[in-house]
């Protein structure tokens, strides 16, 4: 590569994603004579911005698409995937906008207020912690994200206060408390959400199960069961 390009250009030709590690950046720059005074410069200049010690992202005037927050996500604290309320949202199953990333990870809860966002962290069981959850492939870059039935799983599991003891006081419980959309609940996999009720020892997830199968359409007279 041509020595005489900035390191901006230099970074920028390397690194294809938006997100990047401090191991990348140094890497980018590191045949240059002074590579953390050249990534202390680009920080002043606005040329990449730290979201946290050792993760970055280019700054606007050197981006070549919108950063991803959940690719961040997956990279600011792990091991993770994105699940809960962000992820509801994401899969279309609630109606409100969810502005910090959620997700569950292997380690203790975490919160982190970066320049590009709140990131929340909730601990995982281990044993539940690798059902229903999909490599998401994106322009640049991928992502951990929990299925809509892990997601929902997550969420109900996490809330400690609901006090729920029968499938119709979960079914409330989802449509009025959560608002999950009536037409995606339905359209959840309650042969997806038991293996993770199981796992996760939960009656409250088995009830939550119990209330997915019970709005799965039914067979018109004449018509073989899927």
């Amino acid at each position: 590569m041509d020595d005489s390009l900035p390191p901006i250009a230099r970074l920028r030709a390397r690194i294809d994603g938006e997100e990047f590690d401090y191991q990348a950046l140094l890497g980018s720059l590191g045949d240059l004579a002074y590579p953390r005074d050249k990534i202390t410069s680009l920080l002043r200049r606005g040329d990449i911005v730290r979201v946290k010690k050792g993760l970055y992202v280019f700054g606007p005037a050197h981006a070549r698409r919108p950063y991803s927050r959940e690719v961040l996500a997956n990279m600011l604290y792990g091991p993770s995937y994105v699940s809960l309320e962000y992820a509801l949202q994401y899969h279309g199953l609630i109606p409100e906008r969810v502005e910090a990333v959620t997700s569950m990870a292997m380690n203790r809860a975490r919160r982190f207020n970066t320049p590009v966002g709140l990131f929340i962290y909730r601990p995982a069981t281990p044993t539940a912690y690798p059902l229903g959850v999909e490599l998401v492939e994106i322009d640049g870059g991928r992502f951990l994200l929990a299925t809509p039935e892990k997601a929902l799983a997550d969420r109900v599991k996490t809330d400690r206060g609901s006090g729920i003891a029968s499938v119709t006081a979960m079914e409330r419980y989802l449509l009025d408390d959560l608002r999950v959309d009536p037409a995606g609940l339905a359209s959840l996999d309650a042969d997806r959400l038991e293996p993770i009720a199981d796992a996760y020892g939960s009656r409250k997830l088995r009830l939550l199960a119990a209330v997915v199968r019970s709005l799965r359409p039914r067979p018109t007279q004449g018509e073989a069961a899927p």
